[in-house]
């Protein structure tokens, strides 16, 4: 494999990391494909989750849901889990 194709095959791999680790049904949320959900995306697919919830999930306080908060918000109840 020439070096131009390796970097190809890392690149494409290292982009598809963070939708493998989210999990499917997080992922079709993950509109922008940035490996984090936010406020918007995750109420474009799961409506019933409001802003305070989405607040309690966020774990680290930055704004986003990562895979391990989408994680455990789906385990306390907090986001459908499909």
């Amino acid at each position: 494999m020439t070096h131009v194709k390796t970097f190809a095959v890392i690149a494409a791999t290292a982009l598809c990391v963070p939708a493998f680790a989210m999990g499917q049904s997080a992922t079709q949320a993950d509109s922008n494909e940035d490996g984090v959900l936010s406020l918007a995306e995750v109420q474009a697919v799961y409506p019933q989750v409001t802003e305070d919830m989405f607040t309690t999930a966020d774990l680290n306080g930055d704004g986003a849901l990562e895979d391990a908060e989408v994680k455990a918000a789906q385990e306390a109840g907090l986001m459908p889990s499909g």
